[in-house]
């Protein structure tokens, strides 16, 4: 575990097609853009009932209940997006040390630390660590975690909360690439879970559902913190039309199943894609991790054949857990389920390598 590092690493985020065209000199429709973990192929909106245009968003409209029921969890807040929750939840908690993945969403570490909070960056090699939360407040996990795709199991994570629960602490959890592998065996997503105390955890509509423009997300905790919060963001701040879509892809078990079968074959094509061409990559359902020495080099070639992938820069030295030790990687989503768009990362891939 490093020291409390008192300036937290740049805000950086995959999705910024725009500002890639311009580099490049690429016109936007002329790529194929990987550089999110969200689902290509998302949920089909279908037309919205005009009301849900012109009146005030319902905070009753049982939204709150069918996400409940689809994590299984005992209460859940909408939210704009877990966004909403992440610049706003740090504020509600004692001030304290709080662990943070070094590699990982980088939201988290300015929004504690503008509350007041010490972030403490911590080593992919700690989180393998029963005894994790030993001399923190605050414990944050993205589970699945982006972009490194470390899962890490039910049974650790129920420790941790209870060592921070026993001194008044809270562990905030971020399912947010959670709901591909929903239901499978082995799952460690605690939602069901998130009525005890100190315990947080965030769903979200954008990665699975591919809805992330709808800015819709949920926190699942006890009704005290739900309620807290809720005060804290005011009146409508899920829009009218994205409650109406939320409610129905969170009732669409149909295409929840059709989806994850299909997800589970894509990201299979994709690991073995990269590994034809030499790459070591870790691959989730909806994304894949390539550590690699030359990763700046790659990500420019990709560009420059319209293909766009997130670059992360190489981790501290601390950052000790093989295959990554002190390397810069790729995230690579996954293409579109169209051919063109397979055959297009796949010469991509071919011509860059070759260089």
């Amino acid at each position: 575990m490093n020291h409390p590092h008192p300036l937290p690493p740049p805000i950086r985020h995959g999705g910024n097609l725009l500002a890639a065209a311009r580099r490049y000199g690429r016109d936007p429709s002329d790529w194929l853009d990987l550089s999110t973990g969200i689902n290509p192929d998302g949920y089909p909106v279908p037309p919205l009932p005009p009301d849900c245009w012109q009146r005030l968003p319902q905070d009753d409209d049982g939204l709150a209940q069918i996400a409940a029921r689809a994590y299984g969890a005992p209460h859940a807040l909408p939210v704009a997006g877990s966004q909403a929750a992440i610049r706003t939840l740090p504020a509600l908690l004692p001030a304290g040390r709080v662990g943070i993945a070094a590699l990982g969403y980088s939201e988290y570490a300015p929004a504690f630390a503008a509350a007041g909070h010490r972030v403490v960056p911590l080593d992919e090699a700690d989180f393998s660590r029963p005894a994790l939360a030993d001399g923190l407040d605050h414990l944050v996990v993205v589970n699945p975690n982006n972009p490194t795709g470390r899962i890490v199991p039910r049974e650790r994570l129920l420790g941790w909360h209870a060592a921070l629960a026993a001194r008044g602490g809270t562990l905030l959890l971020d399912e947010a690439f959670a709901d591909a592998s929903a239901g499978e065996e082995g799952g460690a997503s605690l939602a069901a879970d998130s009525g005890r105390a100190g315990l947080i955890v965030l769903r979200s509509l954008g990665k699975f559902y591919g809805l992330a423009g709808v800015r819709c997300g949920f926190v699942l905790a006890q009704p005290e913190l739900l309620q807290t919060l809720a005060e804290r963001l005011g009146h409508w701040t899920v829009s009218g039309p994205a409650r109406a879509v939320a409610r129905l892809a969170l009732c669409d078990t149909d295409w929840q199943a059709a989806t994850r079968a299909r997800l589970r074959l894509a990201s299979a094509r994709l690991d073995a894609l990269l590994r034809r061409h030499g790459l070591a990559p870790v691959t989730l359902p909806l994304f894949a991790w390539v550590p690699h020495a030359d990763a700046a080099r790659l990500h420019q070639a990709l560009a420059h054949a319209g293909v766009w992938t997130r670059l992360f820069d190489a981790p501290a030295p601390s950052l000790a857990s093989p295959p990554s030790t002190g390397l810069p990687s790729l995230r690579l989503g996954l293409p579109p389920d169209r051919e063109a768009c397979w055959q297009r990362l796949a010469d991509a891939l071919a011509n860059t390598l070759s260089l």
